[in-house]
C-alpha cells in the first residue's frame, strides 16, 4: 500500500526535500498528494513545484478565526485522501478542530530531544546528564543558553499538547563549545532530515501495523 502524506510548510522546506527524496529513492512506500503552507512565494513551495507535487497555500489573514482556518485546510487534505500529515517546520499550532480529521496521523519534527513519557519534565541525556525539556519554537535556543552538553531532535505524534505526543524517532546531537544557535540548528537539520523519513516509517509500523 502507497501511503498518501500531506505536508505541512512555512518556510525553507529542508524537511520536506527529504521526504521528497525519501519517496523518489523508494525508502519511502509513500507518495506526497498535497504541500500546503500559510504562506506564500517560500522555498518550501518550489521545491513542491520542482518535485511536481500539487501544492496550496492559505493565507490566516483571511480567515475569522483559528478553527476556520484549520476546518479549510484539513478539508484540503481530505479532498486529496490524506492518511498521514507530517508538520515540516510549520509554524502553527493546529488545534483540536484538525486533528479530529486526522486522528493519530498527524506528526511533526522537533529540533530538541523529548522524553518517552509525555508526563516527564526532565530528561537523561546522552551523558547522563539531567536537563529540562525544551519545548517551542525557540528550542534550540533554550537548550544553548541552559548550557547543556547535548540536544536532538525528535519526531512525535501532533496532540492537543504542544510537543507531548507520543515519540516516534529521536536523535541525540552534541553542543559543541563554540556552537552558535545558527550552528547547532544546522547541525540538529542534517539529523532531521535522515530521522523524518524514519519518523514515518515508524508511524506506519504502528498505527498501520505494516512491517
Amino acid at each position: 500500500m502507497t501511503l498518501k502524506l500531506g505536508v505541512l510548510v512555512s518556510g525553507e522546506g529542508s524537511n520536506l526535500q527529504a521526504v521528497i527524496d525519501a519517496v523518489r529513492d523508494k525508502k519511502l512506500n509513500a507518495e506526497i498528494v498535497l504541500v500546503a503552507s500559510d504562506k506564500s512565494e517560500i522555498p518550501a513551495l518550489k521545491k513542491a513545484e520542482k518535485a511536481g507535487i500539487p501544492y496550496k497555500t492559505l493565507n490566516p489573514a483571511e480567515f475569522s478565526d483559528r478553527e476556520n482556518y484549520d476546518q479549510t485546510l484539513a478539508h484540503e487534505f481530505l479532498k486529496h485522501q490524506v492518511q498521514l500529515v507530517v508538520l515540516a517546520g510549520f509554524m502553527r499550532i493546529l488545534s483540536a478542530k484538525f486533528l479530529a480529521c486526522f486522528p493519530d496521523a498527524v506528526i511533526n519534527i522537533h529540533p530538541s530531544l523529548l522524553p518517552d513519557d509525555a508526563e516527564k519534565e526532565e530528561i537523561t541525556l546522552p551523558d547522563g546528564t539531567i536537563s529540562r525539556i525544551f519545548r517551542g519554537k525557540n528550542a534550540v535556543n533554550l537548550a544553548l543558553e541552559a548550557g547543556v552538553s547535548w540536544t536532538g531532535c525528535t519526531v512525535h505524534l501532533v496532540t492537543e499538547k504542544v510537543d507531548q505526543g507520543p515519540v516516534l524517532a529521536k536523535k541525540a546531537v552534541p553542543i559543541l563549545p563554540h556552537d552558535t544557535v545558527l550552528s547547532l540548528h544546522s547541525r540538529i537539520k542534517e539529523e532531521e532530515h535522515h530521522l523524518l523519513p524514519l519518523g514515518i516509517q515508524e508511524w506506519v509500523k504502528k498505527m498501520l501495523k505494516v512491517c
